[in-house]
């Protein structure tokens, strides 16, 4: 949720272990987990900073989808019989929330993910980004003013009726 794109958190996530495994007699053993935390977001920092220089990929996860067959328009075949699950309504929901933190800065996106996803308090976010806390207060109202009148997320998905 950090950047958007899951093959590049795995690629910051295994560079960030790999850094750590080269330190890890110095690393504080109170907070192994905090440590890594820290080194993610700097390693995705880092990336950002750089992004120009680099590739992007291309296409979308409906074309992955379609490529690994887990989603089948026809629905014709040796599957056909098979009844699955449809996982469409996740799936848009998860690329919603994607768009709409795509829209958000860096900075902003690094609060809501490190606030709601992470689940950390203002003050281990503010540590983790080396920020003051009503930095992160303030950048979070921001974010969350900013989400609540995104296009992608109209609908609301809290109590939303099926």
């Amino acid at each position: 949720m950090l950047c958007g794109d899951a093959g590049l958190a795995e690629d910051l996530v295994q560079t960030a272990l790999e850094k750590a495994y080269l330190r890890w007699d110095r690393i504080e053993m109170a907070d192994p987990f905090g440590y890594i935390r820290q080194a993610v977001v700097n390693q995705h920092l880092s990336w950002v900073r750089r992004r120009p220089w680099r590739e992007r990929p291309s296409g979308d996860a409906v074309e992955l989808d379609l490529y690994v067959g887990l989603s089948d328009p026809d629905r014709s075949g040796a599957g056909a019989g098979r009844s699955v699950a449809d996982p469409s309504g996740a799936v848009e929901r998860r690329l919603a929330v994607g768009a709409a933190l795509a829209a958000l800065s860096r900075r902003e996106r690094a609060v809501v993910v490190l606030r709601y996803v992470e689940d950390l308090t203002e003050q281990q976010t503010a540590a983790v980004l080396g920020v003051a806390v009503g930095t992160v207060k303030s950048t979070n109202a921001r974010a969350l003013a900013k989400l609540r009148v995104a296009p992608e997320l109209s609908g609301s998905y809290v109590g939303e009726r099926a």
